[in-house]
């Protein structure tokens, strides 16, 4: 098992233990603040096992169906994760409002409290797990994963601050305030998950540090008159880079292939724990307004078709 499959077991086991624990406690005490970090976890535990799965599917090979991988997949997953953390952070919010209206107490605080510290204590460990796995991978479901459970070391620090102040004033009021202000922290924390998701299914490029070394080992090559249609993405387990080479008319392919070999080499370099894709193309000339032409899809211009032979 991968270790990215690994860190989704272990974190589908502590959700599911917490799940437990805080379920029933919640209930009992009647704690939106409580509750709310309950059904958070029953979220977290269905979204690490669909995360299992959708790591399993990504690391997949190859095939003639799917040219690149399934990497993509763990982007789908991502969105799918922060959408669920959005519904649920909205579903905080209802409960915290509609027991300020109702004015329900709050009860069971000693327990309530020990519950929310022990929480804390299987989260915070999950967590040191968890970034150190998405360190060594770069996995964006684990990045994910890991910053969700950061937030709910946060929201359940604040469910103990709300039932101390209950227990010490009464006012059981604040308990749902406190629930008010998890509900809104989740949903905000859930757009930065969403956007790395949708930016990766978008074909966002390499951060642009990256770009930029990239383009420096292509330009600073000796042999290398210039570059263009430098083009980079990632779908979170692979970088895809491409571009076109300009170099000398008499060069031969093999010489050619020497210079692209070691320009791959020094690029996939840059982060040799992940996969890279690298294809360079060979021009005489730049003829960077040609792949703009190709591009935008006005092929005419730019292949007269000979009558006699029949090619271009």
């Amino acid at each position: 098992m991968s270790p990215e499959r690994r860190a989704t077991v272990v974190s589908t086991s502590a959700a599911a233990l917490l799940t437990f624990v805080k379920l029933i406690i919640g209930i009992l005490s009647g704690s939106v603040a409580v509750l709310a970090s309950a059904i958070d976890s029953i979220l977290d535990m269905g979204v690490s096992v669909f995360n299992f799965f959708a790591i399993k599917k990504a690391e997949e090979h190859p095939d003639e169906m799917f040219p690149y991988g399934k990497g993509k997949i763990q982007a789908i997953a991502g969105v799918i994760e922060g959408t669920i953390i959005t519904l649920s952070g909205l579903f905080i919010i209802y409960e915290a409002v509609k027991k300020l209206i109702k004015e329900e107490p709050t009860s069971y605080l000693g327990t309530s409290v020990g519950v929310m510290l022990f929480s804390i204590l299987v989260t915070w460990l999950l967590v040191r797990y968890l970034l150190r796995i998405a360190k060594e991978t770069d996995n964006i479901v684990i990045k994910a994963d890991a910053l969700h459970y950061q937030t709910d070391l946060l929201s359940n620090g604040a469910v103990i601050v709300a039932l101390g102040i209950v227990w010490l004033t009464d006012w059981h009021w604040v308990d749902a305030l406190f629930g008010l202000g998890i509900g809104l922290y989740i949903i905000y924390s859930a757009y930065e998950i969403i956007e790395e998701g949708i930016m990766i299914l978008l074909d966002r490029s390499l951060p642009s540090e990256i770009v930029a070394k990239i383009g420096e080992i292509i330009g600073n090559h000796p042999k290398v008159n210039g570059y263009h249609w430098l083009k980079t993405r990632t779908d979170g387990t692979r970088n895809y880079v491409e571009f076109h080479l300009v170099l000398t008319p008499e060069m031969t392919l093999d010489e050619a292939h020497h210079i692209a070999e070691e320009i791959e080499c020094r690029i996939a370099s840059l982060d040799p724990d992940k996969g890279w894709v690298i294809t360079p193309h060979f021009d005489p000339y730049d003829d960077e307004h040609i792949n703009e032409i190709y591009f935008n899809g006005q092929v005419d211009s730019v292949c007269a078709v000979s009558p006699e032979s029949g090619q271009s």
